[in-house]
């Protein structure tokens, strides 16, 4: 199973909360108290955010953070390469040493293929898509006609 780290969804959650009102400059502790999580974890996340550039500092009592891009310009790849390092399934993939199962391998070359299907894929989703309502029907309705095939 394929599995993000804790920091990475949280810092997709702090982002996408920023990204639904961009205008608004957010304390580290509303974007604790809006998100449920804790504000030490906020607090790391945020400065690693600035660092990155995915978000600006305001200094000054009424300051705070807000995105440095538009959510248009943020995508998950983004995310998860600042977070995780960069998007490989496995080692053999980022690196060109051959791992212990090198001689007996014989798709190696092959994951790369794999590792950019998933990087376009991660690529194509923005912070802006992230937040948008979800485009799924509450209920489906399938006409019995079908059913009867």
């Amino acid at each position: 199973m394929l599995k993000l780290s804790k920091l990475t969804d949280y810092t997709t959650v702090i982002l996408s909360f920023m990204a639904s009102n961009t205008a608004h400059i957010h304390s580290a502790l509303e974007v604790a108290e809006a998100t449920g999580i804790a504000l030490p974890t906020v607090s790391k996340l945020l400065k690693l955010l600035v660092k990155a550039k995915f978000l600006r500092s305001v200094r000054g009592a009424k300051g705070g953070y807000n995105l440095a891009k538009r959510p248009e310009e943020i995508t998950m790849a983004d995310i998860i390469n600042l977070m995780e390092g960069p998007i490989a399934l496995t080692e053999c993939s980022i690196t060109q040493q051959g791992c212990g199962q090198a001689s007996g391998c014989h798709i190696g070359g092959k994951w790369s293929l794999i590792n950019r299907t998933v990087h376009n894929a991660l690529e194509s989703v923005s912070l802006a898509d992230m937040i948008m309502p979800s485009a799924f029907p509450s209920e489906v309705l399938i006409p019995v006609k079908s059913l009867l095939r």
